[in-house]
């Protein structure tokens, strides 16, 4: 009430008009009294403002300014414009924090919606499991919750959790399948999410089967984004096992049936890992990876991708660059990557050493490859384990090797076996 009288340009005599005092008026503004409904509706009248802005403190503008701000922080986001989201999100931060806690709530929830999806764009893994872990936890058991679970699911396998990746995508399933809603595209999209975890742990033939069933499931519904996601993930995991010619067909299918729903974020990171998959051909194709690598960056560059996603785009090119002699062009963008996510993202940071160790291979700089490889031990060490850090761990293990460095080489090889849960069988015996 105080809010409205002084923007209103009222005395507290103003504001009493005759019918009541002024120091009634003042133990009100002091939440001492409680006014009749008749007359806070008269009140309100020469307030200039609503009997619900006196009761909640939201004046008639402020809900659909906040909304207005949150469809701006939605679509810069949409658009890959971080900064500008995030500029959005912290003015309507600013305003519900001059509300009741309890005003609005629908309202505070979509913002920390944006915000959790903000955090993943940022590379901000444990900021955006954090939000999203408080807006499961009081949700409400329908699509958008289900939504929610699919995304923290994900954040947890992006961040190494593996364990908790799968927890909560099974946690999800039976909720669908308590609301009817197993076949439906939030089903497919968490069944391939939860599938990639399985992957990611180890239980390939388990996550296989799981992507099978989601491709047969996508297809009776018809859904093209649906079927693009089942799809997507198949070919993921084709690649991951060693076989990119099977993955290379599921993954341009995949890539069409985007295409066509508008893919967004999700088309352009689609197309990195086709790009990628070029590089894994048996000989490898750089020529072809770098031209869909650099259409990749176009794309993510202009939707919400996280710092992540680009920065995997610049080392994977960098690669290709290598693979076709360009050693300078490899060793500069490697660099970009590494100032561009810090500590941030070790499996980058550590992918990025390598290939820095590698150009200097190729330029006869033993030495210099040998302190790289050697960042990128420091760096590995901090990213967690999960099939793609065991991969790394083995190919650094082989050039570690190379340049001498007998004793990491073999503690390389060793994390390689432990990142894909193999473990000592027998007890050495010791003299």
């Amino acid at each position: 009430m105080r809010s409205a009288r002084l923007r209103a340009g009222l005395t507290q005599t103003d504001a009493a008009g005759g019918e009541m005092s002024t120091a009634y008026v003042s133990r009100i503004e002091a939440g001492q009294r409680r006014p009749d409904p008749a007359l806070l509706q008269r009140l309100a009248g020469r307030l200039g403002t609503t009997v619900e802005e006196l009761l909640t403190g939201v004046g008639p503008e402020q809900e659909p300014e906040l909304r207005t701000r949150l469809a701006w922080a939605e679509l810069a986001l949409t658009s890959g414009d971080l900064a500008d989201a995030e500029t959005h999100l912290d003015d309507a931060a600013g305003t519900l924090a001059g509300l009741d806690d309890d005003t609005l709530p629908d309202v505070r929830r979509d913002a920390l919606v944006l915000r959790a999806r903000l955090r993943e764009a940022l590379g901000d893994l444990d900021g955006a499991i954090l939000l999203l872990e408080d807006l499961t936890a009081r949700g409400t058991e329908d699509l958008g919750w289900l939504e929610l679970l699919t995304a923290l699911s994900r954040c947890y396998r992006e961040a190494g959790d593996l364990a908790r990746a799968a927890e909560v995508g099974e946690r999800a399933a039976g909720v669908l399948d308590e609301l009817g809603l197993g076949g439906s595209d939030e089903a497919i999209a968490l069944t391939v999410t939860v599938a990639a975890a399985h992957f990611e742990r180890g239980d390939v033939a388990h996550a296989a089967r799981m992507c099978r069933r989601a491709i047969d499931l996508a297809e009776r519904l018809d859904s093209p984004r649906a079927r693009a996601s089942a799809y997507w993930n198949a070919s993921v995991i084709e690649s991951q096992r060693g076989r990119p010619a099977a993955a290379m067909p599921l993954a341009r299918h995949a890539l069409t049936l985007l295409q066509q729903a508008s893919g967004g974020r999700n088309q352009a990171r689609l197309r990195n890992q086709l790009g990628l998959m070029h590089l894994k051909l048996d000989p490898p194709d750089p020529v072809t990876a770098l031209a869909e690598l650099r259409r990749a960056e176009e794309e993510l560059r202009s939707s919400d991708a996280s710092t992540v996603d680009l920065a995997l785009n610049r080392v994977w090119q960098a690669r290709a660059c290598l693979l076709q002699g360009r050693h300078d062009e490899a060793g500069v963008w490697a660099e970009e990557v590494l100032g561009a996510v810090g500590d941030s993202a070790p499996f980058v940071a550590a992918d990025a050493h390598v290939l820095v160790g590698e150009v200097a291979l190729h330029q006869g700089h033993a030495g210099a490859a040998r302190a790289a490889f050697q960042r990128a031990v420091m760096a590995l060490s901090a990213a967690g384990a999960d099939r793609q850090v065991a991969q790394l761990w083995f190919d650094l293990g082989g050039l570690l090797e190379g340049v001498g460095e007998a004793d990491l080489a073999l503690d390389a090889f060793r994390r390689a076996a432990a990142s894909t849960g193999l473990q000592a069988s027998r007890q050495r015996l010791h003299a």
